[in-house]
């Protein structure tokens, strides 16, 4: 049993290193809102993602040497002013793990999981997405190592890993997603 789902995750991850990437042209759902779902990699599967508690996220992050910024102060999901992690993907914070340690620069979660973001399959809300401020050191990092793929339907320009993610420059900071 081990076996079979050592290998099945095997194949799995190996799917996501060889598969094509399709994004569509950037559409809004409604004005000034922008899902950004229409840029997801035709291989994320939003019912295979692992969710993670406040506690996991937060303890991993904070061990990665990740800083978190709240406007209010809290981590509650349901207020807008909080910064939260309830609920978010593995694959997210595993994600901003990586990009710091492959960047150097000091990085500051200033939007995770809480209510307040735009709705989406690929969504905050969902685990998906987190929002880091700005820095000359990762607006660097970003802009010199991903291509520029161009702009979202708001107009915020965006920057694609290797492995697909995107990096989205709004106005007051880079609003990530990882799928």
């Amino acid at each position: 049993m081990k076996r079979k789902l050592l290998l099945t995750c095997t194949a799995f991850a190996m799917s996501l290193f060889t598969s094509s990437v399709a994004f569509a042209d950037a559409t809004e759902e409604e004005e000034g809102t922008v899902t950004g779902d229409e840029f997801a990699p035709d291989w994320a599967d939003p019912d295979f993602a692992a969710k993670l508690s406040q506690a996991q996220a937060d303890s991993r992050i904070k061990a990665a040497g990740i800083r978190v910024y709240s406007s209010g102060g809290c981590t509650t999901r349901t207020n807008r002013t909080c910064t939260s992690f309830e609920q978010i993907n593995d694959t997210t914070v595993t994600g901003i793990i990586t990009l710091k340690n492959a960047s150097g620069c000091a990085i500051t979660i200033t939007g995770g999981t809480e209510t307040g973001h735009a709705s989406g399959t690929y969504s905050h809300w969902n685990g998906y997405k987190v929002d880091i401020s700005f820095s000359s050191c990762i607006d660097g990092y970003i802009t010199r190592s991903f291509p520029y793929i161009g702009k979202r339907g708001d107009g915020a320009p965006m920057y694609k890993s290797a492995a697909g993610n995107i990096y989205a420059r709004e106005s007051n900071h880079w609003d990530i997603t990882y799928f």
